[in-house]
């Protein structure tokens, strides 16, 4: 159980980063250029910047900070701490994805965990806890991109788990 525990972490930090490149490929295709994230690249929610002009990561960094440390970060320890929130969701919801589907092999898994993540987490929880608009308001095509990320995030996280698990 804790080897497949370990290697959803592991394949969840993959994930995100394949995540984060497939994002800015999809926006340098729709607009030239990516947003300029505190984060770079590695903090990843081209849409939600593109769309809101926020970035999810950023605020949840913030939060932290202000909880844990009583102030909040500049724009430096941001550009660590959004994508170490980003990258620490991934690998903790990779490490879930892995305890549960240690036995299993299928790449479609992958895609549908992928789908469950995107759904729990982007269109159900962030604007719940008002990390994002409600996804009422989101055009089609960032929607598409969302989706898009969080299949890539899911297929690369299974088979980075299944690498690890079945050489």
């Amino acid at each position: 159980m804790l080897n497949g525990t370990l290697a959803g972490a592991i394949g969840g930090l993959a994930g995100t980063w394949a995540m984060n490149e497939a994002q800015r490929i999809w926006t340098h295709a729709v607009d030239g250029e990516a947003p300029q994230a505190a984060g770079g690249k590695h903090d990843a929610r081209d849409w939600q910047e593109r769309d809101e002009g926020r970035n999810s990561n950023q605020i949840a960094a913030q939060a932290l900070a202000a909880a844990v440390i009583g102030r909040h970060l500049d724009r430096r320890e941001l550009a660590v701490a959004a994508p170490l929130v980003h990258f620490t969701f991934g690998a903790v919801v990779g490490a879930l994805y892995g305890s549960v589907t240690h036995r299993h092999t299928r790449t479609a898994t992958g895609i549908g965990f992928g789908l469950v993540v995107w759904l729990l987490a982007d269109e159900i929880a962030m604007p719940l806890l008002g990390l994002s608009q409600s996804t009422l308001r989101r055009p089609a095509e960032k929607r598409l991109q969302s989706i898009a990320a969080h299949a890539v995030f899911g297929m690369t996280t299974e088979a980075t788990r299944r690498a690890i698990q079945h050489p």
